[in-house]
């Protein structure tokens, strides 16, 4: 039992007059010692309060350096552009993924990508493929195929570094999908129709990318 339950349950008989209030500052003195300390050293403006409920902005990391950092996968096929349609005959290097985690994560957060080199995402089978630029800080051209063919191309698509983001595709099933640079297409002459053929540079018998969905 505590000191201030004790004298709460004091018999009146055995209390004087004026001994409650003298046995109330007694038991409790500490207390009123210890608040009366903590007022004096607290500012009456609010100050203190304000400035450890409030976090600095330059504590706070940026949005760009959230989240996984972006990914660089290997040069595995090569997509080649079918004369007569290609201003010249060009293949351009192709990173593939192959886990729906690589698909998920695609081209987000990568910079510029070099002339002639790209990002190839196959369905096998075909499917309606739906296509955004979140998170992807560098403007980029896509191409949609099916059955060896360019079926749209959306040049360019703008980066989109927070939702909500623009979705791209056509609304029918594709083969696959390839993301170039910015510009790459009109440079090499690609448009809707343009003969495109994917090659894969892995040996003979490895698999090649299965269905997927980005």
């Amino acid at each position: 039992m505590s000191p201030i339950d004790s004298f709460q349950k004091a018999a009146p008989s055995q209390q004087t007059p004026n001994s409650w209030l003298m046995d109330f500052f007694r038991l409790n003195a500490p207390l009123w010692l210890v608040s009366a300390s903590l007022l004096a050293l607290a500012p009456f403006d609010g100050s203190w309060t304000a400035a450890r409920a409030a976090t600095p902005a330059a504590t706070n990391p940026p949005a760009a350096a959230d989240g996984p950092p972006p990914q660089q996968l290997p040069i595995t096929a090569r997509a080649c552009l079918e004369a007569p349609q290609a201003v010249r005959p060009v293949c351009i290097a192709l990173e593939v993924p192959r886990s729906d985690r690589q698909y998920a994560m695609g081209l987000q957060r990568r910079g510029p990508l070099p002339q002639l080199q790209g990002m190839w995402f196959g369905y096998q089978p075909p499917a309606v493929a739906r296509f955004w630029m979140h998170q992807t800080p560098e403007p980029l051209d896509m191409l949609f195929v099916r059955a060896g063919k360019v079926i749209q191309v959306v040049a360019p698509s703008a980066p989109c570094m927070r939702l909500p983001c623009r979705s791209y595709g056509p609304d029918v099933v594709v083969d696959g999908v390839l993301e170039i640079g910015a510009g790459q297409a009109a440079a090499l002459g690609i448009g809707v129709g343009t003969a495109l053929r994917i090659e894969s540079l892995k040996p003979a018998g490895s698999p090649g990318p299965g269905p997927s969905a980005r």
